[in-house]
């Protein structure tokens, strides 16, 4: 599933390409994609005629503002793609919705496993469509957290890190790739309780999420071997090549040359370095 480096690219790319332009049609193949709505129509009634606005993003969802005040959510789940194209571009397998928009290419939604979704609300009710929202985590992002402030939240919960760092309750926007990478560069097994943590590992912890989530939008966000994650443009992500330890197992570590390797922990897998890792 796409991260914060991910959504936040596409969630850029959008805001440059089609921010200002009025979408002049809407077009939708079946109801999986828009399925929080009645029909198709009550999508499309919503959306058809209005120009887009603005762009943000809570967490992993990206929000598509709309002169009228509505937005329009965008999940991307396990494989839903928001590529550009222009009109005369054939529709790929697995098309479900189309924006058209004036003076503008499109924009089209493409989920092969329909886990994703787009739908409509205000932004005074985006919190009770979708109650996680409510209940997110700060974003590294887009809030202001001194380190002595994560520090106390760290410690507030008592859990191990890993799982901490990817609960959307904690910090919003980190799954398992980043949260692999941010401990790596951290120098912190994924098991360490985070209540046990010294100053310099909390300081350690904190600037390498900052750092390793930067490095990856700077570098477009990961594609991985199943290639489902592609930016607006079809792209391919770039931050892969600089994986330290995700899927990186039996290869030797980029700082100690020891043994990258793999567990499972409740049918999850975690890539750590065990010798600098501590």
């Amino acid at each position: 599933m796409p991260e914060l480096p991910e959504v936040e690219t596409i969630r850029r790319d959008i805001g440059k390409e089609f921010t200002g332009k009025r979408i002049k049609a809407v077009s939708v193949t079946g109801m999986r994609s828009v399925r929080r709505h009645a029909d198709v129509a009550g999508f499309i009634s919503r959306v058809q005629g209005r120009r887009l606005s603005g762009t943000g993003r809570r967490g992993k969802y990206l929000l598509l503002t709309l002169d009228t005040g509505d937005v329009v959510v965008a999940h991307l789940g396990m494989s839903g793609q928001l590529l550009l194209a222009q009109p005369k571009d054939p529709a790929v397998k697995h098309t479900h919705v189309v924006l058209r928009f004036a003076g503008a290419p499109e924009l089209r939604f493409v989920d092969p496993r329909t886990f994703g979704e787009l739908f409509v609300t205000t932004s005074d009710q985006l919190e009770q469509v979708v109650p996680e929202l409510a209940h997110l985590g700060f974003d590294p992002l887009e809030d202001a957290v001194a380190w002595t402030e994560f520090a106390a939240l760290l410690g507030a919960r008592r859990t191990k890190l890993k799982p901490l760092l990817m609960d959307q309750r904690f910090v919003a926007g980190i799954g398992n790739i980043y949260a692999d990478e941010i401990l790596f560069a951290a120098g912190l097994r994924h098991d360490r309780p985070s209540d046990q943590l010294s100053p310099q590992e909390v300081r350690r912890l904190y600037r390498s999420m900052m750092e390793t989530l930067q490095e990856a939008i700077k570098h477009r966000g990961s594609t991985l071997t199943d290639e489902q994650y592609r930016d607006l443009f079809g792209g391919p992500g770039e931050y892969q090549q600089l994986h330290n330890v995700y899927r990186r197992e039996g290869s030797p570590c980029s700082r100690c040359r020891a043994t990258i390797v793999r567990i499972k922990t409740n049918g999850r897998s975690s890539f750590f370095c065990p010798h600098c890792q501590v």
